[in-house]
């Protein structure tokens, strides 16, 4: 029985071209273009952030990542709901409990990926492919490792980091075979792994495709591709992790779906490329991935401008200060902190002109809302971006509770 689920139909390699889109494209040019304007645009962003706000930024960018990445998958696990997941305050229902549980399983992931844990183009690898399956799953409560067959009605159990036993379909597509996997990951990882750094930003649309028209694994596929175009793009645009595709792909759900299918399709006439696959299909999914991306560096950007930020900010601490949720001179301490990035414990008192206690007291105040955080008593205060404030302080970023 098992070296039947496992057998290898013999499927040619050329079924996935084409695998990158060819150098007589009609439509490369203008993708080109919009490679260089995407990479313009993210390091310009990313200079432009005080170096004191990048991992506090970044942090709040995996919550996002990690919530609009799930509601693709139908998994609507609030931000707020996943910040105290990561602080384990956790659900006393039992499926939002396991929703709590997925979404820390994908942000830890994603810090090990921004922390370095892919090397260099190991993400276009079999190898980094599965480490990250392994990562997401092995974290997994049980009751989401179980997935149902929609043709057996059969209860399958996924293999953290293993490659699927069984055939599957998704939607009108029929995947490659079980055995044929490893053939084909590593035609995906020779083609991908040798592109220099413009091409492989091209092509990392291709591969987000590719590796779904694969479908590697029982479930997660998707998480899984989004992470890995995460992590290229990490790699080779330097993003610091503070803005991602994924809120762009959810926010327009059905188009990205939908340009998916139809890179499934078949060659549509002759002067559709030279694969078996759509070469106008993913020229057009490229297109719209691409621009996903341009667009949110352009929403990030907006978000976190300097005077914009400032003025959020400190408007929320006054609206708290008069409901008496602050002490009076918080909003000294905060705007102190925004104009210096990093502000010594030992300053405050000098700030707000109050006595050591009273200082002690304003900090304290602003470290048990989450709006500063310090790595120890003595180190600086930096600003922080709660989930729970998003709404006042990055208005659009998620969606109100």
């Amino acid at each position: 029985m098992e070296a039947d689920i496992l057998m290898d139909r013999g499927e040619q390699l050329a079924l996935m071209e084409p695998i990158v889109l060819s150098e007589t494209s009609r439509s490369r040019e203008g993708l080109l273009d919009l490679v260089l304007t995407l990479g313009t645009k993210s390091a310009s962003f990313c200079r432009s952030l005080p170096p004191s706000i990048l991992p506090s930024l970044a942090d709040l960018v995996r919550s996002m990542n990690c919530y609009y990445s799930n509601l693709i998958e139908g998994h609507d696990t609030h931000p707020v709901d996943i910040e105290r997941a990561l602080k384990g305050d956790y659900s006393q229902e039992p499926r939002k409990r396991d929703l709590q549980l997925e979404a820390k399983a994908h942000i830890e992931v994603q810090r090990w990926i921004d922390g370095g844990g892919l090397s260099a183009g190991e993400a276009f690898t079999a190898k980094g492919i599965c480490e990250v399956h392994r990562r997401f799953c092995e974290a997994l409560p049980e009751d989401l490792l179980w997935v149902e067959d929609p043709a057996t009605k059969e209860r399958v159990r996924v293999t953290p980091g293993e490659l699927r036993a069984r055939d599957v379909r998704v939607g009108n597509h029929i995947a490659i075979s079980p055995g044929a996997l490893p053939r084909f990951l590593q035609r995906f990882e020779r083609v991908y792994g040798r592109l220099g750094k413009t091409e492989a930003i091209l092509a990392n649309a291709a591969a987000h495709h590719r590796l779904l028209w694969m479908h590697p694994f029982a479930d997660g596929n998707g998480r899984v591709t989004r992470l890995l175009s995460h992590a290229v793009f990490l790699d080779l645009l330097q993003t610091g992790s503070v803005w991602s595709v994924a809120r762009g792909l959810a926010r327009n759900v059905q188009q990205y779906k939908d340009l998916l299918a139809n890179c499934d399709g078949s060659r549509r006439n002759d002067l559709d490329g030279r694969g078996v696959l759509s070469e106008e299909a993913l020229t057009e999914f490229t297109r719209f991935f691409l621009q996903v991306c341009i667009d949110q560096v352009d929403f990030m950007e907006s978000l976190v401008q300097p005077d914009r930020l400032r003025s959020r900010i400190l408007h929320w601490a006054e609206e708290q200060i008069q409901l008496g949720a602050l002490p009076s001179k918080a909003g000294s301490v905060l705007e102190a902190v925004l104009y210096r990035g990093e502000f010594p414990r030992s300053d405050v008192d000098a700030v707000i002109g109050t006595g050591e206690r009273q200082a002690r007291r304003v900090v304290s105040t602003l470290l048990d809302r989450g709006v500063l955080i310090s790595e120890n008593p003595r180190a600086p205060l930096r600003l922080a971006f709660p989930a729970v404030l998003a709404s006042a302080w990055m208005p659009g970023l998620f969606p109100e509770l």
